[in-house]
């Protein structure tokens, strides 16, 4: 392997205007992070009454200490609660994310009942989806730390209702595959929700605190005119020595995450022992990530700068380097386990594609995982390019993303424009894991060429009908598209619309990539105990 040369030069400009620009956008979104956390947290007073903890603190109870924990897609719902961003808060009325519990690498998923009694916010739905398919795909035991109002009424769609159930049949299809679903149930699981509780294969519940039940008081009394308390309803006492629903019966609430703990430290299941390879960390300081990009994609990158300070000893064995080279492919190791990259130093040509295409089919040979590091406005056009069949290598290229054999995992690090974005493995192609840096830009085009687009359009259309296209009128359509498209393509919108798993920063890629890699190469390795049924409750 041969040791990148960088030629990235800290002291310039262009660097450390690149370097502001990324610490702004890490600094606008961990502010909104702290929003979320800091409006959940204004219900201590409240929680404290309750002899509650609030969803953070469980979330640290729950956790091994000093383990890595991921959290994922905690900018989801951003913007969609309020329009305004400095009033938004995010996170979907979710807490999610991967981390350890008694030495057991687990999904976790926790109400955040600080807000809005833990209703499910805006895309709170497709947040709760995502870390179900990451826990199935990766094998993963799924914990709930459910205390939820359940669907807001005052914003009921017919749509999210139905898509709702997936939740349920997700539940359902964890334990059918062997994936142990462990939930303490802290407050409220009402009505569907109740299924949450349900749908588990161990369930603890909270003395005086615990509420499951299909129909609460109030729809009892307009549905059948009967009187019941909520604790005679569906209190924990009840489910636990009447209905059978709860297993456990505990004092408070960290006597319930203490449960939790110990159901996952008895169960036999695998205690992952991160196997240690050798290996040398890179030449470069992972700091230097903040300056490699410029805010403006129009301007060039060379990816290579970037493979620099996240692979082992800064080495890479680039693969048909003197063949489309816009395109970049490549082995390296992230602490000593084989990874393969592509990406881009501009758009993808012909050649480019044909490279890529050998590349994947190469790395699901050997079995090697493939890193996509997303920096591209798409796929070359233009009369030469289709007369060397861009179409062609370009949908080789996409049928070999789609079917590839091996962990998958995308890094928006730039721009991901057009089709670029489905041959550089997009969140439409299921990678297993998909992060973004703070200055991604996602759109099916740049918003100055849609807008010239466009407005070459009109004229046309104008001149078909006999008249001519108003000037000011087209200067007008072309900045409203500039500006939609400019709105729509940055990480404050994906992410929101859990488009991706989350933003990270850029100077801690390598470390998430090994985290992500492990889990991976854990899942893929083990072997659950499938059963034709989930675990029914007696």
């Amino acid at each position: 392997m041969a040791n990148i040369e960088s030629r990235l030069s800290a002291g310039s400009e262009a660097f450390q205007a690149n370097r502001a620009g990324m610490l702004a956008l890490l600094e606008r979104i961990r502010a909104f992070e702290q929003r979320a956390a800091n409006t959940s947290a204004a219900s201590r007073e409240r929680f404290e009454k309750r002899g509650q903890l609030l969803p953070r603190e469980r979330l640290a109870l729950l956790l091994d200490p000093g383990a890595p924990f991921i959290e994922l897609s905690s900018l989801a719902g951003l913007g969609l609660d309020n329009p305004d961003l400095d009033k938004s808060v995010p996170g979907g009325g979710l807490i999610a994310g991967i981390g350890f519990v008694s030495g057991i690498r687990c999904m976790i998923s926790a109400s955040d009942s600080g807000i809005n009694a833990g209703a499910l916010q805006p895309k709170g739905l497709d947040k709760q989806l995502r870390v179900q398919e990451i826990a199935l795909e990766n094998k993963l035991p799924y914990v709930q730390l459910v205390e939820s109002a359940g669907a807001n009424l005052m914003t009921y769609k017919v749509e999210d209702f139905v898509r709702g159930g997936n939740l349920f049949r997700n539940l359902a299809r964890l334990s059918a595959a062997g994936l142990p679903v462990v939930t303490v149930t802290h407050g409220s699981s009402t009505a569907g929700g109740a299924y949450q509780t349900g749908l588990s294969d161990y369930i603890i519940m909270v003395r005086g605190r615990s509420r499951a039940f299909l129909a609460g008081p109030p729809l009892l009394m307009a549905a059948t005119g009967e009187v019941a308390t909520e604790e005679e309803l569906g209190g924990a006492v009840m489910h636990t020595t009447v209905s059978g629903l709860g297993d456990y019966l505990a004092e408070d609430d960290r006597d319930a995450l203490g449960i939790a703990r110990d159901i996952l430290g008895k169960i036999d299941w695998p205690r992952e022992q991160p196997a240690v390879r050798a290996f040398k960390p890179p030449r470069y300081d992972a700091e230097e990530l903040l300056g490699v990009m410029p805010m403006d994609h129009k301007r060039p990158v060379d990816m290579k700068e970037v493979i620099a300070r996240i692979a082992d000893d800064s080495d890479f064995l680039e693969f048909g380097g003197n063949y489309g080279g816009a395109t970049v492919c490549g082995h390296v190791r992230i602490e000593g386990w084989s990874l393969g990259i592509i990406t881009n130093n501009g758009p993808i040509d012909p050649a480019g594609a044909t490279k890529a295409t050998h590349f994947i089919q190469a790395c699901c040979q050997s079995r090697t995982p493939i890193l996509y590091l997303n920096n591209t406005t798409g796929f070359m056009v233009g009369r030469s390019y289709e007369e060397d069949g861009i179409i062609k290598h370009g949908s080789k290229m996409i049928q070999a993303v789609s079917n590839a054999t091996v962990p998958q995992i995308t890094i928006y690090c730039g721009a991901s424009f057009g089709a670029g974005n489905y041959g550089m493995c997009g969140r439409g192609f299921h990678p297993r894991f998909c992060f973004s840096w703070p200055n991604a830009k996602t759109a099916v085009m740049g918003g100055e060429q849609a807008a010239r687009t466009m407005a070459i359009v009109t004229e046309a259309a104008m001149k078909r009908k006999g008249g001519e296209a108003d000037a000011a009128q087209l200067e007008a359509l072309q900045k409203g598209i500039v500006e939609r498209f400019d709105r729509q393509m940055s990480v404050f919108v994906t992410s929101a619309h859990v488009l991706d798993d989350g933003v990270i920063d850029p100077r801690s890629t390598r470390a998430v990539l090994a985290n992500v890699l492990a889990i991976c190469r854990e899942g893929d390795a083990r072997t659950p105990q499938p059963m034709q049924f989930a675990v029914a409750r007696p």
